[in-house]
């Protein structure tokens, strides 16, 4: 009797794994795709910036799949984007910072609003919304400061151009946050009851 008990357990362990491995792999192709062909490039010099919906999908999977899994799928799947696009220069950049977004947004969702719990729909919306927030203030800051030395000492970008790239970098990013604040609040928001009723949003 026990025997079984303890298989039962083994087994459903084993098949929320599968299925938070399966929803951060789909996440992270997601992000490929928002940064890879939903975007709009902007030419600085030679070098380029762009609007993107990357970081709504970043964004999303940390709502989804908590900090950890939803910062990988970010920093893996814009990773990817930037490795096989004109932006391969700032894949390293684009890890760590994906990364970082996804901790943030993971940690203000499930540490400190306990998102994945019931709760009524305005203090959920609410707290989506502030999660979001969170990681995209963060990246407002991050992105410009951590492209410039990252262009200036590394990649040895002239500092003019840097400064002039950091600058657009600024705005797009703010725009991109934007934008990623509000849609992956509305699809985190339009996705929880479906997933939560079909078994496939665990509480974290």
């Amino acid at each position: 009797m026990k025997e079984q008990v303890l298989k039962k357990e083994i087994d459903s362990k084993r098949s929320k794994a599968v299925m938070v491995l399966t929803q951060a792999a789909l996440c992270a192709a997601l992000c490929y795709i928002g940064a890879t062909f939903i975007k709009i490039d902007i030419p600085v010099g030679t070098e380029k910036t762009m609007f993107h919906f990357g970081n709504v999908f970043c964004v999303l999977a940390a709502l989804l799949v908590g900090g950890v899994w939803g910062g990988l799928a970010g920093s893996v799947g814009m990773t990817i984007s930037d490795l096989t696009t004109a932006y391969v220069t700032s894949a390293p950049k684009t890890f760590v910072l994906k990364l970082c977004i996804g901790l943030i947004v993971g940690f203000v969702a499930h540490k400190c609003f306990k998102l994945s719990k019931e709760h009524s729909a305005r203090y959920t919306a609410a707290a989506t919304a502030i999660s979001a927030a969170a990681g995209m203030i963060f990246n407002i800051f991050a992105d410009p400061i951590v492209g410039y030395y990252y262009k200036s000492y590394i990649l040895g970008v002239p500092q003019d151009l840097s400064k002039a790239l950091a600058k657009m970098g600024a705005v797009t990013t703010s725009v991109n946050a934007i934008i990623a604040v509000v849609v992956a609040t509305v699809l985190y928001l339009a996705l929880r009851p479906v997933m939560k009723k079909s078994g496939m949003l665990r509480e974290i």
